[in-house]
């Protein structure tokens, strides 16, 4: 007998206590009955009603949206954006909270994830729970950080730019973002028809006056002339095998990190916040202390950032390889660290290169994986390599927080950990973890 499809409770509403902040850029309440929902738009310690976006009776848990504030916190703000809010933009999680505010829930998300995954207390991953803003980056309430160099357009039917609802394909038509950094807000293209298109990105370089779009058109749809209010290159992503082909101007934007200018091609990779290349940088750079003569890897290296940096500081008589997937950033790394004769790149998934090197050792290791972490089994291949230090930049603090506990397996403990707001406005965090032999003179 086939089973009785459930009912969905989309719509519903419950009045509820707000309680603690979650991984995700919501919080946890409770309906009357007992079931969990995941509430936006709310604070912890408020009431409010909750209206269920997504979820079913019977249901683990409910998605839902604080559509009427009943008791605020005084954490809470009116959101600066006119597009944040229930049903609106999905871009930002905490426009309605003060950035001091918003800062003590990413360091209360990041201490959940450390003890629940990794059994780690602050004090036990050397950290004293603050969440630290990006140099420029501490405003009043109510006022927001311009700061996303690279924002990518949704565009709707009728050839409007906007950003996607939370959780949804539907867009939000915008006339502004405003986390957006002025070099991309200059260029206008809100006010341009997009008609064809099914998404436009814009790219802001920082430390050059690069500007670049790329633009991704619907099946069968012809390019538009693209005329924007300041000098751009443009790409043009293929829709049947995801391939970037230059239209117009540079394939590339030049970034500039650590004294340092990189080559970032296609629309690659490359840190969000114009202050988080050389913040990640000095904090990986003051977590390894580099000497001279090192053997070091940078693992998912992107366009080498981070190798460079320690080619700079282990010298002529060190070595550096680097581990990239992508093989237009394994290009441009080659290209960014050329005048370094003993920096090596390989292209490949970490996990399958890094056994085929042959490496036994090495004096110091950085890891910037993408959002799943790097995984046990890269963690044991690594804890085996006696590295004197390793560094680990992680955008997800569960990812985080499970490899942790991965390298306490493989005989590594967390000397210091390092959190900072290089998202403000969202529920993303940055970490920089360090992490050195549990016994000492390994």
């Amino acid at each position: 007998m086939q089973a009785e499809p459930r009912k969905s409770l989309v719509g519903e509403e419950y009045e509820v206590e707000i309680g603690p902040v979650a991984h995700g850029g919501h919080c946890i309440a409770r309906t009357s009955e007992g079931q969990v929902l995941f509430v936006r738009h709310a604070l912890p310690g408020e009431r409010v009603v909750a209206r269920v976006t997504e979820g079913e009776e019977g249901a683990r848990f409910l998605r839902a949206d604080a559509v009427t504030v009943l008791e605020a916190s005084k954490d809470r703000i009116d959101a600066p954006c006119p597009f944040a809010g229930p049903g609106r933009c999905g871009g930002c999680d905490w426009q309605h909270a003060k950035p001091g505010a918003q800062r003590r829930l990413k360091g209360e998300v990041v201490a959940e994830q450390l003890q629940r995954l990794a059994g780690l207390t602050p004090e036990e991953a050397g950290w004293d729970g603050t969440v630290m803003p990006a140099e420029g980056d501490k405003v009043p309430a109510g006022q927001v950080p311009s700061w996303r160099t690279r924002v990518q357009y949704a565009v709707t039917a009728d050839g409007r730019a906007g950003l996607r609802r939370h959780r949804s394909h539907e867009v939000e038509p915008i006339d502004h973002c405003l986390i957006a950094a002025e070099g991309v807000s200059e260029l206008g293209i809100e006010k341009r028809d997009w008609t064809g298109m099914d998404s436009v990105e814009a790219i802001a370089a920082t430390g050059s006056q690069d500007r670049q779009v790329v633009l991704t058109p619907k099946p069968g749809a012809r390019l538009p002339l693209v005329e924007l209010d300041r000098p751009v290159s443009v790409l043009r992503i293929d829709e049947r095998n995801g391939q970037v082909h230059r239209v117009h101007g540079r394939p590339f934007v030049r970034e500039r990190a650590d004294g340092r200018t990189y080559r970032v091609g296609n629309g690659g990779f490359w840190q969000v916040h114009p202050k988080a290349a050389d913040t990640l940088v000095t904090a990986v750079m003051q977590g390894l202390l580099p000497r001279k003569g090192d053997m070091a890897l940078d693992l998912y290296c992107g366009v080498g950032l981070f190798a460079g940096a320690l080619a700079d500081r282990v010298g002529e008589q060190g070595a550096v390889l680097g581990i990239e997937s992508g093989k237009r950033a394994v290009e441009d790394a080659r290209h960014n660290l050329a005048e370094f004769p003993r920096v090596r790149i390989e292209q490949g998934k970490v996990e399958s290169v890094l056994p085929r090197t042959g490496i036994t050792e090495v004096d110091l290791v950085v890891l910037d994986p993408p959002r799943a972490g790097a995984g046990r089994k890269t963690v044991a291949h690594l804890s085996s390599l006696g590295a004197r230090r390793i560094a680990y930049v992680a955008c997800d603090p569960a990812a985080l927080a499970r490899d942790l506990a991965y390298f306490r397996d493989g005989g590594y403990k967390v000397r210091t950990l390092r959190v900072f707001d290089l998202f403000p406005m969202t529920s993303h965090v940055e970490c920089v973890a360090i992490l050195e032999p549990a016994q000492k003179g390994l």
